[in-house]
């Protein structure tokens, strides 16, 4: 059985992938190829690339050029409270703090701010049935 909350993020879109990486074999490049496998229409951020995996990549979530419903956050859990707060100055409704990437404190500024929080649970990876194909 799928968790509501889960359930309710995968259904939203467009997604932000906070921390994408080009390296295959890292967990920022998996998950967003997992959205892509899914056919959901995701957007990388991370500050240093121009595109991963055929997609164009942003510098920060407030360069995107529209809101994504929900981020996935896969960056070490200092940087990951700026990052929620980053998000919700975009207007993102949902983070999903990937295995890792969560903090307390994190958690705790995206409840405040009134957003949805997946923490400290599954791997959007497992949710998605991620297939790592070479």
């Amino acid at each position: 059985m799928v968790d509501p909350q889960v359930g309710a993020f995968l259904q939203a879109g467009p997604f932000a992938v906070v921390g994408a990486s080009r390296d295959r074999t890292k967990y920022g490049n998996k998950v967003l190829r997992a959205y892509l496998q899914n056919g959901k229409r995701v957007f990388c951020v991370h500050p240093k690339e121009a595109e991963i995996e055929g997609q164009p990549c942003y510098a920060s979530l407030a360069a995107l050029p529209e809101v994504p419903t929900g981020v996935s956050i896969i960056t070490p859990p200092a940087i990951t409270e700026q990052v929620v707060r980053d998000a919700h100055d975009k207007g993102a409704k949902m983070v999903w703090m990937q295995p890792g990437a969560e903090s307390a404190a994190a958690i705790r500024i995206a409840t405040e701010l009134g957003m949805g929080v997946i923490a400290h649970g599954p791997c959007v990876l497992v949710s998605l049935r991620f297939r790592d194909e070479a």
